[in-house]
């Protein structure tokens, strides 16, 4: 039809370039397909959502709102939130971590059937405020653990063996119930195998109690209900038996497929009946793992210790975690030096289903972090790297800096303020639930950002970072270095340290509200340095000081502060100089000291002395 003459050349290059055009059609398809899907992490707030699909924040906010939703500019979002709000602006979701976008490149090898042994089950324990999870496990263990935390709060995730009377394993996981602690709660339920829900006899089901519950059934995981405190006068567990019925959970007694148990952590009772109907829980799963493999696993908690560096307690979940090990965890790597139990003895090698304490990493990895034993230090560091570049993308592409237009809504609001926070932690559990909690107090007129957040004492470029962005230091746990505490008094940037969650969030909600009423405030007085220390019989422990800044009195309360953590708060028993009982010591002098109830003093312990003093508070 062409003529006689075909020109194959000119054919070619025609079908060449349909082909180049069919190709380039394709490739701009996928570009609008991928544009439009967003690609976020769980847990991300209002405002990096609505930077993310460049749209305004009040925008996502009025959606919310016809959805019949209350959110503000940095609540945090979980994933069925967020995928309805991406919907209602036309983009789909793709869930993924820094974690995700790495994980193809390790090679994660398959157990055959024959290697896999049975393992201990990984029990949680969960519940509301002071419904009695931490009494339950201290009567497991024979141990004290809540003596430690402060205010009989327990603000970590604790990890502990246990071995029941006929010598059968069980892991278990103490994960705190006040309702700061979500994110925490929710990774506790991500590891576990069987969850027990503690609930007070005395009281009755809590929001917080409903939560563990959506968080146990989500994860898919048994539940074992514990009803405590059942010795009590008021105990009614047959009123809790009614409340979980009407919320459709029936227990064995009444007909349903809950197992249930009366104890009391006090005398033991029903405890052991309590581990039977776990173990059995723990048999229909048939839990088996391969311990001759390279380990894996998930980060519980990290902090760091002043003589140690990062601490990190991970919990095994397959395979065999050995002293020597490249361990690749977030965008962490390092040679684990050394391993130690939930006792503090040191082991070489753990395996399916132990929680140890790991040294060797060169930062805190997150709570809840995987973390894989790599071959070689090569390919850890290839990944690490990657994992490192991706997540500085994720915070660098949310970083939303000021326009024209939010300066004019600033100055319609008129009063608009921003308060800055640094927060530093003893754990990063701890540093997390704190700074999600004060970003939960912004206000449409005072709003708190946190500028930065991390594990450790509080340094001198922290100092240097308040004072560049007028930010206040809240530490939790955790002390100033002397030349940090020094700076900040020559800059005038105030730190705060708290010891429970509760203080801290109140007083940056008053701080906010401008509550000016005169305030409780701590006033350090002076510190005492322990020089040496005399064990007298019938006595205790006496600590030989000497006052190394202001003075102290008898009757002040102290704390005792061992490499920048607080160990213990208490009152002095006994002053002296020589041998006279004196009411105070001065700067520069040497004194002897005994403390109420504590022996445990060591040399070169720092022991702060404080009063309590009402001020007039300014915002």
């Amino acid at each position: 039809m062409q003529g006689n003459t075909p020109n194959r050349g000119a054919d070619r290059r025609r079908d060449r370039r349909s082909q180049r055009e069919d190709d380039r059609r394709l490739l701009n398809e996928q570009e609008e397909l991928e544009a439009k899907t967003l690609k976020v992490t769980e847990f991300v707030s209002a405002n990096d959502l609505a930077s993310l699909m460049d749209v305004s924040i009040n925008e996502v906010i009025s959606v919310c709102l016809n959805l019949g939703m209350f959110v503000s500019i940095n609540q945090r979002l979980d994933a069925e939130a967020i995928t309805v709000i991406a919907d209602e602006f036309g983009y789909d979701v793709q869930f993924i971590s820094a974690e995700d976008e790495t994980e193809a490149s390790i090679d994660v090898e398959a157990d055959e059937p024959d290697d896999l042994q049975p393992r201990a089950p990984i029990v949680t324990i969960m519940g509301h405020v002071d419904h009695g999870k931490t009494s339950l496990l201290d009567y497991i263990r024979r141990a004290k653990v809540a003596a430690g935390e402060a205010g009989g709060i327990t603000q970590h995730i604790g990890a502990y063996s246990v071995k029941n009377s006929d010598d059968r394993m069980i892991t278990f996981l103490d994960t705190p119930g006040h309702e700061a602690f979500t994110a925490m709660r929710a990774r506790g339920a991500k590891v576990t195998d069987v969850v027990i829900i503690v609930i007070a006899a005395d009281d009755s089901i809590m929001p917080q109690t409903r939560e563990a519950i959506n968080h146990a059934q989500v994860a898919g995981v048994p539940i074992v209900f514990a009803f405590s405190k059942i010795d009590k006068p008021g105990a009614d567990s047959e009123k809790i038996r009614a409340e979980l019925a009407s919320m459709n959970m029936l227990v064995e007694e009444w007909g349903g497929k809950y197992q249930a148990q009366e104890i009391s952590s006090k005398s033991g009772l029903g405890v052991d009946d309590l581990l039977e109907k776990v173990l059995l829980e723990a048999e229909l799963l048939e839990l088996k793992a391969n311990p001759s493999r390279r380990a894996l696993g998930t980060v519980i908690e990290a902090s760091l210790d002043k003589g140690r560096g990062y601490v990190s307690t991970v919990l095994v979940e397959n395979g065999t975690l050995r002293q020597g090990d490249i361990m690749l965890v977030g965008a962490h790597y390092g040679r684990i030096r050394a391993m130690t139990n939930d006792r503090g003895e040191r082991i070489k090698e753990a395996g399916p289903a132990t929680p140890v304490q790991i040294l060797g990493l060169p930062g805190a990895p997150q709570a809840g972090d995987k973390f894989n034993v790599m071959e070689t230090d090569r390919e850890a560091r290839e990944i690490a790297n990657k994992r490192e570049q991706l997540l500085r993308e994720q915070t660098l592409r949310t970083r939303k800096h000021i326009t024209l237009e939010e300066i004019g809504r600033r100055k319609a609001i008129g009063t608009f303020k921003e308060l800055n926070v640094i927060v530093k932690g003893d754990v990063d559990g701890s540093v997390e639930a704190l700074s999600d909690s004060l970003l939960q107090l912004s206000t449409e007129e005072v709003q708190v950002n946190i500028i930065h957040k991390a594990v450790g004492q509080i340094s001198e470029s922290d100092v240097l970072l308040a004072s560049a962005s007028d930010a206040v230091i809240v530490g939790f746990q955790v002390r100033p270095s002397s030349s940090a505490r020094r700076l900040a008094e020559q800059e005038q940037i105030e730190i705060r340290l708290y010891s429970i969650i509760y203080d801290a969030i109140n007083e940056v909600r008053d701080a906010m509200e401008g509550l000016l009423a005169p305030t409780v405030e701590e006033v350090i007085v002076g510190n005492i340095e322990v020089r040496e220390v005399f064990k007298i019989s019938k006595i205790g422990t006496v600590a030989g000081c000497y006052v190394t800044e202001g003075n102290i009195k008898r009757n002040n309360k102290i704390r005792i502060i061992r490499d920048f953590i607080v160990i213990h708060t208490g009152e002095i028993s006994a002053l002296k100089r020589f041998k006279e009982d004196v009411s105070d010591v001065k700067f520069g002098y040497e004194c002897g000291l005994s403390i109420k109830n504590f022996n445990d003093i060591e040399v070169g312990d720092v022991i702060e002395s404080f009063e309590l003093k009402e001020v007039k508070r300014t915002l």
